[in-house]
């Protein structure tokens, strides 16, 4: 929306399993629906950077140009991979500029605060951080319960209310983690006989 613009670019970043790529492809999607026929663009820095090699390779950098400075949307997932690889950089910083001065919406996610990224040119550093700068923090306890009951609901297993919680409450910092322990006990449970119990909980996590 213009209301969003004011707020580019917009810099996600937190710890990794907190949902930053997932919460980059609902954007796209919800863009789309809004405008069915924008040009998204959503990739990672990995891959931004290996077809800039490429098409430096084929001698393609007109129309990989075209492609990304055309973009109605532009998504970039990992940015911090952009690392050390000076003329990666030095390609993402003229596209990103060319995006921004045409008032195309950016939004960048990282998994650390833009000056802590090493190796990454100062004049990088300073867009990302010209406009709306947020970090994901790790779910609080409800959250993680919700996130739990829900998933339970998806794979249709059913555990007891105290296992549920304290699973939460092993598995706190990072979503990917907490969705992994639950496939753990919930594939123990759906191959078992035996009745899910926090002690079982504990000796399979």
């Amino acid at each position: 929306s213009q209301e969003g613009r004011s707020f580019n670019p917009l810099f996600i970043h937190g710890r990794a399993g907190l949902g930053k790529t997932h919460l980059m492809s609902a954007v796209a999607q919800q863009y789309l629906v809004n405008n069915p026929k924008a040009k998204v663009v959503f990739l990672t820095a990995e891959h931004f950077a290996n077809e800039f090699i490429e098409a430096v390779r084929k001698g393609n950098l007109d129309a990989f140009r075209k492609a990304y400075r055309s973009a109605d949307v532009m998504l970039i997932d990992d940015i911090q991979f952009l690392a050390g690889k000076e003329r990666t950089q030095d390609e993402f910083f003229h596209t990103f500029s060319t995006l921004l001065n045409s008032q195309t919406q950016i939004i960048v996610t990282c998994d650390c605060p833009a000056p802590e990224i090493q190796t990454l040119e100062p004049r990088l550093i300073s867009r990302f951080e010209s406009g709306l700068t947020v970090e994901l923090q790790p779910p609080g306890f409800e959250t993680r319960v919700a996130i739990l009951r829900r998933k339970m609901e998806q794979w249709k297993v059913d555990l007891d209310n105290g296992v549920v919680v304290h699973i939460a409450n092993l598995i706190k910092s990072n979503v990917r983690r907490l969705e992994g322990a639950l496939t753990r006990v919930a594939s123990y449970s759906f191959l078992s006989s035996e009745k899910m119990t926090i002690e079982k909980v504990d000796d399979l996590l």
